[in-house]
């Protein structure tokens, strides 16, 4: 009886944008040793990027596929891994664990 009927608009996965990528551009162009990090696209979001700096820092973003991802990375000089093959790098973690000792919060 459409009991489980989704609203139109609904459950869409929204795709990457220009302002993604730009983005993606500003935050590595300020930060010392990026590397990219590639997560699968799922049945909630499109694929993604995370850019993670040397210090631990990190942003995420869409992206169009893992091409388009392999294609930044490899413009801007910087390392491409899969999460699902590597997980996340340990300096990832450390510094979301000082960010909420410090009262931050992402």
């Amino acid at each position: 009886m459409g009991l489980f009927r989704r609203k139109r608009g609904q459950g869409q996965v929204r795709s990457a944008s220009k302002a993604d990528t730009s983005h993606l551009d500003e935050w590595a162009s300020t930060r010392q040793g990026v590397e990219a990090y590639v997560e699968p696209r799922t049945n909630v979001t499109d694929t993604t990027v995370v850019l993670v700096a040397h210090d631990g820092e990190w942003t995420r973003r869409r992206i169009a596929n893992f091409e388009a991802a392999s294609d930044f990375a490899r413009k801007r000089s910087m390392p491409l891994y899969e999460v699902e093959r590597v997980g996340y790098p340990k300096r990832m973690r450390e510094y979301q664990e000082r960010r909420k000792r410090e009262g931050g919060s992402r």
